[in-house]
């Protein structure tokens, strides 16, 4: 199935400065984990991602693509130009430590969206490396080789109701 969400690159930098307001000293990873749990969380409560990413499984775990564009490229990598939101939301020191600039904008949130965040920021904010690694791993990390995508059917295989979730994401126009 096609990836069924679309991104949005402005609330990606929101998310990514809500987090890092919240988690002092937070790296590429941790922020990629977070997201990728708050994801989990927020699609099994509602059937969508917050940003509408889509994960790639890398060696520590699943990352979520174009945030980890727009991060990469906050550093001077990658192919994607800086989005003009972020130039002004953070920075990257030391290679992967996000520097919140400003506070996130509550706005570009649902109240769903920031209690998912704050329930994962809360559960596994401070955990370690390695532990949000070896969390991270799930069978749906497992499904794909390393650096390819994580397809959203696996993703949705790891939480409760998976069937009924599938067949609404399959379905274009539900109701």
């Amino acid at each position: 199935m096609k990836h069924p969400f679309l991104f949005d690159p402005e609330k990606a930098v929101e998310t990514i400065l809500y987090i890092a307001n919240k988690v002092q000293g937070t790296d590429f990873h941790r922020i990629s984990k977070l997201m990728y749990f708050a994801d989990k969380m927020r699609l099994e409560e509602s059937g969508r991602f917050i940003c509408g990413d889509s994960y790639m499984a890398m060696k520590h775990g699943p990352v979520p693509c174009k945030t980890y564009d727009i991060l990469k490229s906050m550093r001077g990598e990658g192919l994607v130009s800086v989005i003009a939101s972020a130039k002004n939301a953070f920075t990257v020191e030391e290679k992967n430590i996000v520097k919140p600039l400003r506070q996130a904008d509550l706005d570009y949130f649902s109240e769903s969206d920031l209690a998912c965040l704050d329930k994962v920021i809360s559960e596994y904010g401070e955990l370690s490396f390695w532990k949000l690694t070896e969390l991270s791993h799930d069978s749906a990390w497992e499904s794909a080789d390393e650096n390819d995508c994580i397809e959203i059917e696996q993703i949705v295989g790891t939480i409760a109701h998976s069937e009924l979730l599938l067949e609404h994401l399959k379905d274009r126009f539900p109701g």
